[in-house]
């Protein structure tokens, strides 16, 4: 099965509103949190979106910037890593006990390149987050390069990764190009990224991040991705598709191009509010 949606609720105009996780889950089955990268969302927040979404609705957790090595100054957390994860493991439980958590993504940074200590940090990770299900997502080039690419692969395999596969601007050492191969029978990403070049790579500006995932993929672009998936969905039982270009107001329309392209109906959405007028 193949499941569409967007990366957090609250940018996105659908029916005329803005903001509401209950409309979101009338129009989309899946979603990414992204609050989560941030700062460990409170138990009652999951709690909160558990109940404002359809019994058959999932969730894709970003894991939290300091689990991933994105945290930059001090850590909230003076017990140190093994309080950081409880933290995180302990807020995410409504979600997983209610069934509808698809996985934590682990996003690790442009500069978390492919190596020994690094290896090891995901194994750490790995046995931190004991069942959840979790998706691992590089964006460093050298995870993917001609002779490491198999070894990759297969080290995510072993280790029960899913595999997030980017489409993202092709831009140097700090970006990983389109790998379309799953590592999980059970479920597999694609990230939609957008493909803004110029814009990918941090500079000081003040709104780079706007300018990042600033991006409108055209039907052409879509089409293609119509072909991959389907070759995707030979492969695991699941695949779960989050447009992530959010700062143009492309994301919802570019997924529901996508949706009708693959003829996708979902049914036990949220019901939509009429438009009386």
């Amino acid at each position: 099965m193949i499941h569409i949606g967007l990366a957090g609720w609250g940018d996105h105009e659908l029916g005329g509103s803005k903001g509401k996780l209950a409309m979101y889950g009338a129009h989309f089955p899946i979603v990414e949190v992204d609050t989560s990268f941030y700062a460990v969302q409170p138990e009652r927040n999951y709690a909160k979106w558990v109940q404002e979404t359809p019994a058959n609705f999932g969730f894709i957790i970003k894991a939290y910037q300091g689990m991933t090595g994105h945290l930059r100054g001090e850590s909230p957390f003076a017990g140190g890593t093994g309080q950081m994860y409880e933290a995180f493991r302990q807020s995410i439980r409504p979600v997983q006990d209610a069934g509808k958590l698809r996985a934590v993504l682990f996003q690790y940074p442009p500069w978390f390149a492919c190596n020994k200590a690094n290896v090891d940090v995901i194994r750490d990770a790995k046995a931190r987050m004991g069942d959840v299900p979790l998706a691992l997502e590089f964006r460093h080039q050298s995870w993917f390069t001609e002779d490491m690419r198999d070894k990759t692969l297969a080290f995510m395999k072993r280790e029960g990764w899913m595999h997030s596969i980017c489409d993202e601007p092709q831009a140097g050492i700090g970006s990983v190009p389109i790998v379309l191969e799953a590592t999980h029978p059970d479920m597999t990403m694609v990230r939609f990224h957008g493909r803004n070049v110029s814009g990918w790579v941090q500079n000081n500006e003040a709104n780079w991040r706007d300018v990042r995932y600033l991006y409108d993929y055209n039907p052409q672009e879509l089409l293609e991705w119509k072909l991959r998936l389907l070759r995707l969905q030979e492969q695991t039982r699941e695949v779960c598709v989050i447009f992530n270009n959010n700062s143009g107001g492309h994301a919802a329309g570019n997924a529901k191009t996508l949706m009708s392209m693959l003829g996708l109906d979902y049914e036990g959405l949220a019901p939509r509010q009429l438009d009386l007028f």
